[in-house]
């Protein structure tokens, strides 16, 4: 789901250590807790995608929005969130991670607060405003409290902890599901969103008894204009391919943005070259197992994004399901991205990420091929089930290409480039499936042949994804020790 960000593979040493190594403090007093209070928060960011997404019809009936606004209610999110933790990692490296993970967690709680009051007039801009600055507090958030887990323990207790850490995200799929479901079938959409204000609210009491102070780095540097260039270009394409549902794919109003889009990823990259902090070296993405990583990460969430998008519209609006039905409808496509995570990566482990995610991906196209043929309940069911887990596989094959063989000094941004890309893969491909089924979300599900030619196209897209993957993916299996940890 949306919301397994894979993050940093770490190269783990055999055996235990009896002590931190000489210069490494001791392991903070305290840790466990530390670690239960941030894995709430961070539970809530995974959460906030996969509850939102089950509410999205009912969002739409209640303020009036129509499919361009309630594409970018849920890409408004993913969209700040991935194109500013960079940014966030960089300045808990700079300012401390405590700061960084409390205000974060304000600005998440404040917004949350916004976006469940939103209505009038401007309840459309005032919806998006809120949902963009829930991805600027998760974006400040996350980075900064995997960074104080990963300094909090050492050793044995780092690779528990990390692997804590990596299962609040497919659990948190499962469970957004499902509380989408209840909490806009009960209370109603708003909740969705209020629900966040109460937690919030307990985190920031509790946590400042408990996060460790953390020193300041002098002289660093903060690339906020790569930062802004590289996350305006991405809004700039999704405007593009979202109007492309209206206007069409040759028009005006989406080329323009989609040319708007190429020249600021173009100054991002000119900003990259010559800045002397720059906010990712572009440079590491010329090496083929980094750029092959990242492109199956962009694919790999793309295609399991659009599933509940799609599916969450069709269920609820062609076929006629209520929310909670459909959240419980749901529960085995996010169940499925848990065990097809799992299984990959001791499959990846025996034969290697080039054997692994080709056939994965051809997986997710047959799968998806047969809702599109033969559009239904349970047929959208089944092949999401089957696509979803073939999806966690490729996400976990993305992640190790990206990141086995990295120096270890490189490990951190390399795999922030790759939690970067997975947010932006979900940001553009609901994008993009929204423009093909442009017909049957605006007419609320009276025609279907949207949703259908929607799969058609993410089929497509697994299909050339596995045999592009067969070539690229270089061959041989990670180094013993390598781990992906998934949130």
């Amino acid at each position: 789901m949306a919301s397994h960000h894979p993050h940093a593979a770490e190269a783990a040493p055999q055996g235990a250590e009896k002590a931190p190594p000489e210069g490494i403090p001791p392991a903070l007093p305290g840790r466990w807790r530390l670690l239960a209070l941030l894995g709430t928060a961070q539970f809530m960011l995974v959460l906030d995608v996969t509850v939102v997404t089950i509410a999205l019809p009912d969002i739409g009936a209640s303020l009036g929005l129509g499919r361009s606004a309630l594409t970018w209610v849920l890409s408004a999110y993913t969209l700040a969130f991935g194109g500013l933790m960079l940014l966030g990692g960089k300045a808990a490296d700079l300012w401390g991670a405590r700061p960084l993970v409390l205000g974060g967690l304000a600005v998440f709680t404040a917004a949350s607060l916004t976006a469940g009051l939103a209505g009038g007039p401007a309840g459309a801009a005032l919806l998006v405003g809120a949902r963009a600055a829930q991805g600027i507090g998760a974006a400040l958030l996350s980075p900064a409290a995997l960074a104080t887990v990963t300094t909090a323990f050492h050793g044995q207790e780092r690779r528990r902890a990390l692997g804590v850490w990596a299962a609040l995200g497919g659990t948190g799929s499962a469970v957004g599901v499902l509380a989408g479901g209840l909490l806009t079938a009960g209370p109603g959409w708003r909740w969705v969103f209020f629900v966040n204000v109460p937690v919030g609210l307990a985190l920031l009491a509790a946590l400042p008894s408990v996060l460790p102070a953390s020193a300041r780095r002098r002289g660093a540097r903060l690339d906020v204009p790569g930062a802004l260039l590289v996350t305006a270009a991405t809004a700039a394409a999704i405007q593009g391919l979202v109007r492309a549902g209206d206007d069409g794919w040759r028009s005006a109003q989406a080329l323009l943005p989609l040319a708007l889009a190429g020249l600021l990823y173009g100054a991002f990259a000119a900003v990259q070259r010559r800045s002397r902090a720059p906010l990712m070296h572009l440079a590491v993405l010329t090496r083929r197992p980094v750029l092959t990583g990242v492109a199956l990460m962009l694919v790999g969430t793309a295609l399991l994004i659009t599933q509940f998008f799609l599916g969450s519209f069709y269920l609820q609006r062609a076929a006629g399901h209520g929310p909670l039905a459909t959240g419980l409808l749901f529960l085995p496509v996010a169940v499925g991205t848990i065990v097809g995570a799992h299984t990959a990566s001791h499959a990846v482990s025996r034969f290697g990420a080039r054997a692994v995610a080709p056939v994965a991906l051809a997986v997710t196209a047959a799968a998806l091929a047969v809702p599109a043929a033969a559009l239904g309940t349970w047929t959208l069911v089944g092949g999401m089930s089957v696509a979803s887990a073939a999806v966690g596989a490729v996400l976990v094959c993305a992640t190790l290409t990206a990141l086995a063989r990295v120096p270890h000094q490189e490990a951190g941004l390399v795999s922030g480039i790759v939690s970067t890309c997975h947010e932006f893969g979900a940001a553009l491909g609901v994008a993009v499936v929204s423009g093909v089924a442009a017909g049957s979300i605006a007419s609320g599900g009276a025609t279907t042949s949207g949703f259908a030619r929607a799969l058609w196209a993410a089929t497509v897209v697994a299909a050339v994804g596995a045999a592009v993957a067969a070539y690229l993916i270089p061959a041989g299996r990670p180094p013993a020790g390598t781990h992906v940890a998934l949130h």
